[in-house]
């Protein structure tokens, strides 16, 4: 796990996940704009009871906001899967 996936995990914590996998897909991204500017390529799996009751667009705002300035910096691009633990 790298720094930014265990900084990743500790700011996901505040929506209480029931499951959560993060896969640094950074390495087939090699020699993109994003990449060269240290930025890492994520695909995000979430379960979270706090989902319920919210579309997709409610749920990516919500781990947006949790993972903050690392969307600015550390993380280029995120791929959400994120469920309620009725969903998954």
């Amino acid at each position: 796990m790298n720094e930014c996936e265990t900084k990743m995990r500790a700011r996901l914590v505040m929506l209480d996940p029931v499951q959560l996998e993060i896969i640094d897909e950074s390495h087939k991204h090699a020699g993109h704009a994003g990449a060269r500017d240290g930025g890492g390529h994520y695909v995000l799996r979430i379960v979270s009871a706090k989902f319920v009751g919210n579309n997709t667009v409610a749920r990516h705002r919500m781990i947006y906001s949790a993972l903050g300035e690392l969307m600015k910096r550390e993380i280029h691009a995120l791929t959400i899967q994120a469920y309620t633990p009725d969903e998954n």
